[in-house]
């Protein structure tokens, strides 16, 4: 920055509305965590026309809105006002070259330099809409580039601000936790790609470094700063969700619990943070904990309802890992009511549910399985003309209903639990483990009495596949392998569950490298990420792979030749 006299004048004619713009936001963000989401939004939306700030975090709270409502008119809403957000932050930036320019770099105000980080956010942000909003390649193609220009931005400021010449502002530490939020998620987020679906995204040449983003985002969270709650969420939902659904099911939970500490000791009651003090605890196997935290979480707030749909989203997983069907089916009947999210899916696992109850034992309101394993597919969602890949699994799974006289499902309800990677949810716990063993068993002992049909070969390797994953928790490492391999030599019989293969080899690699037999567990990795094509979830389980090979390499410390 200049440091002339006309610059000076400048910088503290708008000093003031900048500073008293960030304390109004931290205000508002400071309500927003107490759930006090519709008093934070009133104290943003006066001044969002005139201050890049409040555009910014009024755009923020509608985005975070739709991203749980899942609603089009939401996520709509929440983009056109993001693009306004953005085209306030256009007027705030500087009309010349980048910040790659020495000259131009120094004589930026430090209002110029907040509405660059600003400017980079909201085009951030629209890439995460758009990708929520249509999941085509055309839409992957445009969110790519959106992150992309913002990555470039946030690259030229971070350079920026740590040359030699940069000198800072009174509200730099807004300034760099903004930096430290762009950059951290980008290196993040693109750590978790397999590299096809980069070069897709048009993100040919770029990787993301995870270490580095990791610790840029808990910089970020640990300063008190306007972005710190984005890069806390940001760090929680890696730990305690992405490692396990994208990952290979271990979640850094000692530092989500350190980090969660000071947001739970300054906002107690906030629904957010009980959110993921719930999602910890169940990590960690303490489910009757989890459940009381996810309960508390409904009991803070009733203004968003949406809050209510994750809490009652994770007491249904805690009450299947506790196999209360009934109770977990009365949080999935709750959701088909209330939630937007899929419908298909909670339809789907009522019906789930009811299936696993003993056939002479009376039904919640009534409802009968097969008639909503019929109902599944009229609930499907068309999002851009595309459905979420868990509703096509459901649809798929429920279509043998269709039937007159229809085959039931062995073990619905265990197999879309291996979908979330469940099973590593129960791994501390011996006895829901021993739980799930022996409703496997059951549903094999009535296979095997009944006659053979189309579909038995493929729910008995479904079964295989369940089983050895109980028998890794259990330590029987040798048995388990022998159910994987079971699964994976019946591959030319399978007739419908294609996704089983490349999953079973997915898991059998687990397991090796759990043995330290590294050169076997590389080799089905590169077998199940380019010899299956077109199975059902296939990018979670590609994503799944990739997770795999890079703990190996940064292991080992090698290049990964994927």
């Amino acid at each position: 920055m200049s440091n002339g006299k006309d610059a000076n004048a400048e910088q503290n004619s708008s000093q003031m509305t900048l500073k008293e713009s960030l304390d109004e936001c931290m205000e508002a963000m400071d309500l927003f965590l107490n759930n006090h989401f519709s008093e934070s939004l009133e104290r943003l939306r006066p001044r969002v026309n005139e201050s890049m700030y409040h555009a910014l975090m009024y755009a923020t709270v509608l985005e975070m809105q739709a991203m749980m409502t899942f609603q089009h008119d939401d996520i709509s809403n929440a983009g056109n006002t993001m693009k306004s957000a953005q085209e306030v932050c256009q007027r705030f930036r500087r009309k010349s070259p980048g910040l790659g320019n020495k000259s131009v770099g120094e004589s930026l105000t430090e209002e110029q330099l907040h509405a660059e980080a600003c400017y980079a956010e909201c085009q951030l942000q629209r890439a995460a809409l758009t990708f929520l909003q249509d999941e085509n390649m055309v839409s992957f193609i445009k969110g790519g580039i959106k992150v992309r220009n913002s990555y470039l931005i946030y690259k030229e400021l971070h350079s920026f601000i740590k040359s030699q010449s940069f000198l800072k502002g009174p509200s730099h530490l807004h300034l760099e936790g903004g930096i430290s939020f762009g950059i951290g998620a980008f290196n993040l987020t693109l750590s978790l790609f397999p590299p096809r679906i980069l070069k897709v995204l048009e993100f040919a040449g770029f990787s993301g470094d995870k270490e580095y983003g990791l610790s840029l985002l808990r910089d970020g969270a640990t300063g008190m700063n306007l972005r710190s709650m984005l890069c806390a969420l940001l760090l929680l939902c890696y730990y305690t969700f992405l490692t396990f659904i994208l990952g290979t099911g271990e979640g850094e939970v000692a530092d989500a619990e350190s980090l969660l500490i000071p947001f739970r000791l300054r906002y107690p009651q906030g629904a957010i943070f009980l959110f993921f003090a719930g999602r910890i605890e169940e990590i960690k196997g303490n489910i009757d904990e989890a459940v009381e935290l996810f309960e508390d979480g409904c009991k803070a707030q009733q203004a968003w309802k949406q809050f209510h749909h994750m809490c009652y989203w994770e007491l249904m997983w805690c009450f299947t890992y506790k196999r209360a069907w009934k109770m977990a089916y009365f949080y999935a009947d709750l959701l088909s009511q209330e939630s937007r999210w899929s419908k298909a899916m909670y339809i789907y696992m009522k019906a789930a549910y009811l299936s696993m109850l003993p056939k002479d034992e009376a039904r919640p309101f009534g409802e009968d399985e097969v008639e909503l394993f019929r109902k599944v597919r009229i609930f499907k969602q068309k999002i851009a003309g595309k459905s979420p890949p868990t509703e096509k699994f459901a649809i798929r799974k429920a279509k043998r209903y269709r039937a007159p006289s229809p085959v039931r499902l062995p073990v619905p309800v265990l197999e879309m639990m291996y979908m979330w990677n469940g099973f590593s949810m129960i791994s501390k716990r011996p006895e829901l483990t021993e739980g799930m063993m022996q409703t496997l068993k059951e549903a094999e002992g009535s296979l095997l009495e009944s006659p053979e049909n189309e579909y038995t070969l493929d729910d008995r390797c479904v079964i295989h596949l369940l089983k050895g994953l109980c028998l890794k928790n259990q330590g029987l490492l040798q048995e388990a392998e022998e159910c994987f391999n079971t699964v994976i030599s019946s591959e030319k019989k399978i007739r419908f569950d294609h996704y089983l293969v490349p999953n079973t080899l997915v898991e059998l690699s687990l397991l090796y490298i759990h043995q330290g037999r590294r050169d076997k567990a590389i080799k089905l990795l590169h077998k199940a990420k380019h010899n299956y094509k077109e199975y059902s979830m296939e990018s979670r389980t590609q994503f799944r792979v990739h997770a795999a090979l890079a703990k190996l390499k940064a292991e080992h410390g090698e290049e990964d030749d994927t």
